[in-house]
């Protein structure tokens, strides 16, 4: 079983659609505890996922992921740009490994957060996307083949989103406010959510 084309694509553009609309949610986000620039970022990343979007998933899978990650290395800039770059083509290099969607999903999942964690140098805990991404592999793990994953997912990474407020950052660009971190939702962990989100929402239209 994989996903179709079709399938991809539409997730892809809904996906990107709505990490444009949030910019402005991220921004304010990131001017408490960063630079200020997360959402103009993404929505510059995505605005060139999204004149891609033709070309981007006319290519197998694995490739489309591994040009997803390169549009975003080269466009979003900042610390995010990275790591959400390594996600992708680490998810696009485990598609390249004999893995497929929607049944190895936890595993290609997996890889792109191993990926978001080498690149960062971090972990669960430090107040960072990982704070989300950490969450949802375990929840696609436990709950591979049930018939309520979706919405488990969606759960999942809207709770773990509230989680960072009391977390102090120990990473990033927040991690230099100390103490002052705390109280505050990380921009990269409702960045994370949002595409999750709306994943999920695509998905569900499918059903």
């Amino acid at each position: 079983m994989s996903v179709q084309p079709e399938t991809f694509k539409s997730l892809l553009k809904a996906a990107a659609e709505q990490v444009i609309a949030s910019a402005p949610e991220l921004t304010s986000l990131d001017q408490a505890i960063g630079d200020g620039d997360h959402g103009t970022n993404m929505k510059r990343g995505f605005e060139a996922v999204l004149g891609k979007l033709d070309a981007i998933s006319a290519q197998p899978l694995n490739e489309a992921f591994k040009a997803i990650g390169k549009t975003l290395v080269m466009t979003v800039g900042g610390a995010s740009g990275p790591l959400y770059g390594s996600f992708f083509l680490a998810a696009g290099e485990a598609l390249s490994q004999d893995k497929h969607l929607p049944d190895d999903l936890a595993d290609v999942f997996g890889s792109g957060v191993d990926a978001v964690s080498a690149r960062g140098r971090s972990q669960a805990g430090e107040k960072t996307m990982l704070d989300v991404l950490v969450p949802v592999l375990e929840t696609l793990k436990a709950g591979a083949g049930q018939p309520d994953l979706i919405e488990r997912v969606r759960i999942t990474a809207a709770e773990a989103v509230e989680r960072t407020v009391p977390m102090q950052a120990t990473k990033g660009r927040a991690s230099f406010l100390g103490a002052r971190s705390v109280g505050h939702v990380d921009p990269g962990a409702r960045s994370s959510c949002v595409l999750l989100h709306a994943v999920c929402a695509g998905l569900e239209a499918r059903q």
